[in-house]
């Protein structure tokens, strides 16, 4: 079986954390200000890990992943060329759980491509000094393609640029680092969440078509995600007239995407608002604490358009079993963006097929209302496990995790 080096450099501790799980920042602002990991010193660890097998991608409607399923080529993707490359894997924040799911569905696409025969992984623990050494690291090591998670958005775009000036093949994803294709790095795998915003709407109008109150909540003040969700579920719920409202702050509630904050937002927002109907938020999992406080004013849990987690699955059933039931729908939470993400780079350096697309779109994962989209619980795994996670099984991040 052939195997490919894996390098990871880590600090020593790793935090549980579902705080900023969704990472995506503001194309102005800093990115969702990720806890920094407890002072550290990192260590590089060499690993051989045997090549992936290509895992069946059939339910998902990931972009970029998608145009990797059948080459004609044996087991190798279209994406995957003949040049041999080392790839690095830049993280911001890898100290949550969502990231550890995400770097791992990485590193397993990665392994579909036997042409990537180092894979670099580091992780900034949230500190900015530190990103920037990673990254120059990873081209001082000879890495032909470096994809990033740029946490610290625009303060990150010069070494992007020295990377991309080098030679090396650049891909940030998921926060906007300011820039352009081709200036100043190779491509912006962006996040599409204005697809997010119109899935949200089309399902609203299926769960509440005699109209609805709606609630808004994202991340930080500004971020690109929740701004491009909430933009497009305003517009879209507003071309029905008056039907449907919204009350809470435009273009929405600032969470943080922390169950604490989240918990605050909703407290305030019972006490203000008489009825809200919907709640739509682009980061499911830091909902659960808070809707409790529904039940404890005598109101009915509203309606959910969010993304999944198996915490908030449970939180579901347990409220269909205590008689609290509530309509909800998810879209994936996104722990796949890497792959599409790491399609592109690969393509690239390795002078593979290149995908068609530079955006990443969630897929529509749980519907109550739909019996072939089952809302997902396991009381067995972890709280922050995601079911929608395509490449690696609930049952593997729990393992994950641990």
């Amino acid at each position: 079986m052939k195997r490919n080096r894996i390098i990871l450099t880590t600090g020593a501790a790793v935090t549980a954390l579902v705080l900023a799980a969704c990472g995506s920042s503001s194309d102005g602002d800093s990115a969702a200000e990720a806890p920094e990991e407890d002072a550290a010193s990192s260590e590089e660890v060499v690993e051989e890990v045997p090549e992936e097998e290509p895992a069946d991608d059939s339910g998902s409607d990931d972009s970029g992943a998608d145009d990797a399923a059948d080459s004609g080529d044996g087991d190798v993707p279209p994406w995957c060329g003949p040049n041999e490359i080392t790839l690095g894997f830049a993280d911001g924040f890898g100290g949550n759980n969502w990231r550890l799911v995400t770097t791992e569905t990485g590193r397993r696409e990665a392994a579909k491509c036997p042409s990537v025969k180092e894979l670099i992984y580091t992780d900034g623990q949230g500190d900015l000094q530190k990103s920037i050494s990673d990254i120059q690291g990873l081209v001082s090591q000879g890495a032909d393609a470096v994809v990033v998670f740029p946490d610290a958005s625009e303060a990150i775009l010069p070494t992007l640029q020295e990377a991309y000036g080098a030679g090396v093949v650049t891909v940030p994803y998921r926060v906007y680092p300011g820039g352009s294709d081709g200036d100043d790095y190779t491509a912006y795998i962006a996040l599409d969440a204005t697809n997010d915003g119109a899935n949200y709407c089309a399902w609203i109008k299926k769960a509440r078509p005699d109209g609805a109150t709606v609630l808004v909540t994202s991340g930080p003040k500004g971020n690109s995600q929740g701004t491009d969700m909430a933009t497009e579920l305003r517009a879209c719920l507003g071309a029905e007239g008056d039907k449907y409202t919204f009350v809470g702050e435009d273009p929405f509630e600032v969470t943080n995407w922390d169950p604490a904050e989240t918990q605050k937002v909703i407290t305030a927002a019972v006490a203000k608002y008489p009825e809200i109907d919907v709640i739509a938020s682009d980061f499911g999992p830091s909902l659960v604490g808070a809707l409790p406080e529904f039940t404890k004013a005598g109101l009915p849990i509203p309606a959910l358009a969010t993304s999944d987690g198996n915490i908030l699955g449970c939180f579901w059933q347990d409220q269909q079993d205590a008689g609290n039931s509530f309509d909800m729908m998810t879209v994936a939470t996104g722990n796949d963006h890497a792959r599409t993400a790491i399609d592109y780079a690969v393509a690239v350096a390795t002078g593979g097929e290149i995908p068609s697309s530079t955006a990443h779109q969630h897929a529509l994962f749980e519907d109550s209302l739909d019996p072939d989209r089952p809302v997902q619980c396991d009381t067995s795994l972890p709280d922050y496990v995601f079911h929608s996670a395509d490449l690696i099984t609930a049952q593997e991040q729990a393992a994950l995790l641990e």
